[in-house]
């Protein structure tokens, strides 16, 4: 990966020094590369504040279950760069190689030739050039950053767009209130293209509706025109179609259930355009994989850091809402089994950090909170573990996580603890490194 490395560090000289949310530098380079995004499979476009990864992990499962070709396109990585470029393969896509993806970010360095452009720019650039040079099926594109002006809005008619649902995030980019946050979402609905829509805030939901009858884009609706639900452990999707009885999301937690049927949706409402047997969504549900989101880790190297007997889990979630989320596939763990939770957490300076910890109060018996390396935006150890006593919870702090969980074992915790690591990707990420367990 030097290679890309290197190349990265040189784009980074190149990024505006004032981040402007605008199309402009992509419709540039996408003219001296010969606009790869005229040359795409069928594109599937995914916007929203929460859940966005998760949804296409589960569309990727089932599409792949079906036997088809997908590319996917995520971000941001937690290891390497490679993760955000999955080429569609019979029987499951790859991540792009490390000298391809130098090639391309290379080309499209030269097609840029020294022009201001953000580091998401021109590696969504890159990403297009590669998934125009690669046959699939389909691609699964999903937004970096509101929708309206984000990097990945250049697809002129995709098969369906999709907006998991929608809260305060970005604040400084995407507007102080949600009917303005779900208007850059919905941008990103296309004339005549279905719009699949999970539940939302109703001041969400009016705007995204508004959009998609203004471009006659015909709508689904969760909770109005598909429904989820979770009845014994099963997944039970309904709609005008039919109703399927599905395994549990392998994926856990609550919100998963509404990401999976999210997917459902959106295939079923391209019925005419991809083929998916009833099987393809059953397997879907038992293989989709996405890292860092409520995820066990079961061995490596900080694992063998906790306490003997004790469970940890990874979270990148780092807003209110995300932390709800977390907050309640805890609690169906504690009903389950009942063990003390201690939280390892670190946040950048720009996210909600007492919203999020709010969640926590009353469920988790200590914070231990951690600076997130390498991040100049971080917030300290201190200013964190400040908040969390703010929220209402007992906390303290440590300069590493490898720190974190060597003080979660002079606790004396009996039965051994539930550890938790969240509160950033970007923490998630370094976990999963110094784990030993980055993504494949």
């Amino acid at each position: 990966m030097a290679a890309v490395d290197t190349i990265l560090e040189r784009l980074t000289a190149l990024h505006p020094k004032l981040i402007d949310l605008s199309l402009d530098r992509m419709w540039r380079i996408l003219a001296a590369l010969d606009h790869p995004e005229r040359k795409l499979p069928p594109v599937i476009h995914v916007a929203g504040t929460n859940g966005k990864g998760s949804t296409v992990a589960f569309l990727r499962a089932m599409l792949d279950a079906a036997g088809l070709r997908v590319h996917v396109y995520s971000s941001p990585h937690l290891v390497r760069m490679n993760e955000r470029f999955r080429l569609g393969a019979p029987g499951g896509g790859v991540l792009v190689g490390d000298a391809e993806l130098a090639a391309t970010m290379e080309e499209c360095e030269r097609a840029n030739a020294g022009a201001p452009i953000t580091v998401f720019e021109i590696t969504t650039a890159a990403g297009l050039l590669l998934f125009s040079r690669h046959p699939a099926d389909i691609l699964l594109l999903e937004v970096g950053l509101g929708g309206r002006l984000d990097a990945t809005n250049v697809v002129e008619r995709p098969l369906a767009s999709v907006i998991t649902p929608v809260s305060m995030d970005h604040t400084d980019f995407l507007g102080d209130n949600l009917a303005a946050i779900a208007t850059e979402k919905a941008g990103i609905i296309k004339r005549g293209a279905p719009a699949i829509v999970a539940a939302q805030p109703r001041e969400a939901l009016a705007v995204i509706e508004r959009q998609a009858a203004r471009l006659s884009a015909p709508v689904a609706i969760a909770g109005e025109h598909f429904t989820v639900t979770n009845e014994r452990g099963r997944l039970v999707y309904q709609d005008d179609a039919g109703l399927l009885d599905l395994p549990a999301p392998k994926l856990f937690g609550r919100h998963q259930f509404d990401n999976a049927g999210l997917a459902i949706a959106t295939l079923r409402a391209l019925k005419n355009d991809l083929s998916v047997p009833a099987a393809a969504f059953e397997q879907g549900m038992v293989r989709a994989e996405w890292p860092a989101r409520f995820q066990r880790l079961a061995q490596g190297r900080l694992v063998a850091l906790a306490p003997p007997g004790s469970e940890l889990w990874l979270d990148g979630g780092h807003n209110p809402d995300g932390g709800r989320a977390v907050a309640a596939a805890l609690a169906d763990l504690e009903e389950r089994v009942s063990r003390p939770l201690v939280m390892i957490v670190g946040m950048l300076q720009t996210k909600d950090a007492s919203g999020f910890l709010h969640n926590f109060s009353g469920l988790a018996h200590r914070v231990i909170a951690v600076p997130i390396p390498d991040q100049p935006k971080s917030m300290t150890a201190e200013a964190l573990a400040a908040a969390a006593r703010g929220a209402g919870l007992g906390a303290t702090s440590r300069d590493s996580v490898a720190e974190a969980l060597a003080a979660v074992g002079e606790l004396g915790l009996d039965p051994p603890p539930r550890i938790l690591i969240a509160g950033s990707l970007y923490l998630a990420g370094e976990v999963l490194k110094d784990n030993g367990t980055p993504p494949g």
